[in-house]
């Protein structure tokens, strides 16, 4: 294989450019001629598809964002143009691809690899949302962006004896809720996965109040029921507490990537490479147990994420 390219698609998250740095540095360390599409698969279709070299990756490892930028394509939802951008790879050349990315971008990317693409999907995202490896790039970043505004926001709902409902992202997942609920100290912990009692969320307030907790925080996954508008408006009339929200929203998205990303990043990024270099099918990367491995990109992507529900029984248990 000469010719590959990468290509970021969907929500950015810290650790992309990581990523997209280590498929240019090892392919052209393989003698391959390395490409860059810009702005995902909206790119791909429109040709956005330039060669890089070893400086196009410069000063890019410690940078949130990703330098290829990305976009939601809803052409690449149709037939004829994922057939179009299996197309316009075929005119430049290109025999393989890595595209990184979640769930919806390694979707796509199994749609080319139908239409006889290489394809390497490098999980991208920070909702940790893909069942076939342990952490996702960007999530470890974005869980310690959380961590520290609860950390700041502990602070002044002491001083002012409040409750806080802290919004995070995490649509169908509640991993950045549970896992920095449990760093921070959370009261409790409301995620898409597990249903919960509003009332109990109550009566566990005025229960700490009683035993002279000064504040709560609520950690709320987005994609959990109840708005956390909604959740404030009960928890403040049922309690008498002054209850605020905070929705941290895209916040989460930026910054300099943590070691655990960059390094994450990195040999995924590489591992992809490698896979090409051996001509191999179409393949998912990520990490089990603290070791680089690829899966069968169609059977990576049937996998679902286990909740774990012994951390979310522990955040109770430390709570009380």
């Amino acid at each position: 294989m000469k010719k590959i390219a990468v290509l970021t698609s969907g929500g950015d998250s810290p650790g992309m450019n990581a990523a997209i740095r280590a498929v240019v540095r090892c392919g052209l360390d393989r003698d391959m001629e390395v490409f860059g599409i810009k702005n995902g698969f909206e790119g791909l279709l429109d040709g956005e598809i330039e060669p890089m070299n070893r400086y196009s990756v410069g000063d890019i490892l410690q940078r949130g964002g990703t330098k290829l930028r990305s976009a939601r394509s809803a052409r690449f939802m149709e037939d004829k143009w994922v057939d179009h951008g299996a197309e316009m790879l075929r005119t430049f050349g290109i025999e393989g691809l890595v595209v990184i990315g979640g769930n919806g971008s390694l979707k796509g990317g199994l749609e080319l690899s139908k239409r006889g693409i290489k394809v390497m999907g490098v999980p991208g995202t920070i909702d940790n949302d893909l069942g076939y490896t342990d952490y996702t790039i960007g999530f470890d970043t974005a869980v310690n962006t959380v961590l520290d505004a609860i950390t700041k926001i502990r602070d002044t709902s002491s001083a002012h004896n409040r409750t806080t409902i802290i919004e995070v992202m995490g649509r169908d997942c509640g991993d950045i809720a549970l896992f920095s609920g449990l760093a921070g100290g959370a009261e409790y912990v409301v995620v898409p996965e597990k249903p919960f009692n509003i009332n109990e969320i109550a009566v566990k307030i005025l229960d700490g109040v009683n035993k002279g907790k000064l504040h709560s925080i609520i950690i709320k996954a987005e994609g959990s029921p109840m708005s956390a508008d909604e959740m404030a408006k009960y928890l403040g009339e049922h309690t008498g507490k002054d209850t605020r929200v905070v929705v941290l929203s895209y916040l989460q998205r930026g910054g300099s990537p943590t070691l655990m990303d960059r390094n994450l990043a990195t040999l995924c990024g590489a591992k992809a490479v490698e896979l090409l270099a051996e001509d191999s099918e179409s393949k998912a990367v990520g990490i089990v147990d603290n070791q680089i491995v690829a899966f069968d990109l169609e059977d990576a992507l049937k996998q679902t994420r286990e909740f774990n529900e012994e951390m979310y029984h522990l955040i109770d248990v430390l709570s009380k």
